[in-house]
């Protein structure tokens, strides 16, 4: 009969975390190596950790990781002793050979680290899962982040001194520096909005807010074809609104140059059903990922959300629209619409930079927009998303023009309004709008 009551030993591997100090120290390769694995806080042995702290505290200061720098190093800190002593320190360049085999030592430490961390969430979910004061949906949603930061290979701290900070931007300037690119973020396919913003960058909550029929759909769609089509960049559209088919049929006019009517309608001839076959072909090879399910709350969108960054490395995520997010409370628990739009609207700004990717969504306009020219005042619960954001766009376009049936008046000059901007300027933008293929594009690349 096994012994329920002994406690279990948390997975660990002392060999192969001595064999990876002790290649950090006989190769300078092998710390480089070592740092795109594992974090101090994965070496299950205290006296490690506080030696591979102190391995990179020399190498991050220029100095070359020996015995003779890493004992004065800990001696120095006051952690020798903690250590092992110099003896210690001395045995772990005996346990091995090369640093041939640092790699395998780092995912050997990072495996097993992973185990301990997964044991410690179930641990953890499991004693909050019987406190029935808890709403299950909250303990599922902190569950999924802890899993995420687990399973992120780029990990970080829950702080950072001021150092490292700046070495990395001091790092990113010099990058930038020399190779010059032309956008600093990712590039929405709008070359004079891109000008504006230099692209969309990490973190940023990005917001298209436009009366319905506008547009909104066709912007942020004709936003994810340029990204994940012309720059086979992998981006994730969430779809609350319009079925994936609808979305496919409104790619293929865009790519094909084919009135949508007529794919919808089946009207169109042997040259047309050429064109439609070489669009599918391009549209299908671009690492484009549609999420399409109604009725998604932002705990869904934020697990799907996780998963993809995770398993497709999506760089950016578009979400239509805000207001189709569905709340997660109870009917006896009600929120003020507001108040869920202000939710909704921290998740979002939250999961951009957890992510470390932008996240364009879209909303709807005041009524009053349609009198006059729209402002940030007329975005539906506009204060905290007005506020979470840190770039909002306004679309605006013509009614008049916008009612006619005429091919030649639907291709439209459309202006863009860039109304918020934390980085950078704010201004407007001329873009062209086929309304017979729902297609935006630059006001350059249109010709009449």
């Amino acid at each position: 009969m096994a012994e329920s009551g002994k406690e279990r030993i948390p997975p660990h591997n002392d060999d192969a975390e001595r064999a990876l100090i002790g290649a950090m120290l006989i190769d300078d390769n092998a710390v480089i190596i070592a740092q795109q694995y594992v974090r101090p806080e994965d070496f299950y042995s205290p006296r490690h950790r506080k030696i591979f702290e102190a391995v990179l505290s020399l190498f991050h200061n220029g100095t070359r990781p020996d015995l003779l720098t890493l004992s004065t190093e800990l001696e120095h800190t006051g952690k020798l002793d903690e250590s092992g002593g110099y003896d210690y320190i001395a045995s772990l360049t005996g346990a091995v050979p090369s640093s041939a085999n640092a790699e395998y030592y780092a995912q050997v430490v990072q495996t097993c680290s992973l185990r301990r961390g997964l044991i410690r969430i179930s641990g953890e979910t499991g004693a909050r899962a019987f406190d029935e004061t808890v709403e299950p949906r909250l303990i599922l949603e902190e569950t999924q982040k802890k899993l995420f930061l687990l399973s992120d290979p780029q990990r970080i701290s829950r702080y950072k001194k001021v150092e490292s900070i700046v070495l990395d931007t001091v790092n990113y300037l010099d990058f930038v520096h020399k190779t010059k690119p032309e956008y600093t973020g990712l590039p929405s396919g709008f070359y004079d909005l891109d000008r504006l913003t230099s692209g969309f960058h990490p973190s940023e909550l990005i917001i298209i807010g436009a009366r319905p029929g506008m547009g909104k759909t066709a912007i942020a769609l004709s936003m994810a074809a340029n990204i994940s089509i012309r720059q086979n960049k992998p981006v994730a559209f969430f779809s609350l609104e319009m079925s994936d088919q609808a979305l496919m049929l409104r790619l293929l006019s865009s790519e094909a140059g084919i009135d949508l009517l007529k794919l919808k309608t089946g009207v169109f001839d042997q040259s047309d059903f050429k064109k439609i076959l070489d669009a599918a072909e391009t549209i299908h090879e671009a690492p484009l990922y549609i999420v399409d399910t109604p009725g998604m709350t932002i705990s869904n969108i934020q697990a799907m959300a996780r998963m993809l960054r995770i398993q497709e490395k999506v760089e950016i995520i578009f979400i239509d629209y805000i207001g189709l997010i569905t709340s997660e409370r109870s009917e006896n628990k009600p929120l003020a619409r507001y108040e869920f739009i202000s939710e909704v609207s921290r998740s979002l700004k939250g999961l951009a930079r957890e992510l470390n990717i932008p996240v364009v969504a879209l909303s709807q306009l005041r009524r009053e927009a349609e009198k006059q020219q729209p402002g940030l005042a007329d975005i539906r619960e506009s204060g905290s998303i007005e506020q979470d954001a840190d770039m909002v766009m306004l679309l605006n376009r013509d009614r008049e023009v916008e009612k006619s049936n005429d091919k030649q008046e639907s291709v439209q000059k459309v202006q863009l309004m860039l109304a918020k901007n934390r980085n950078g300027p704010v201004g407007t933008v001329d873009l062209t709008f086929f309304k017979y293929l729902t297609k935006f594009a630059s006001f350059t690349d249109y010709k009449g």
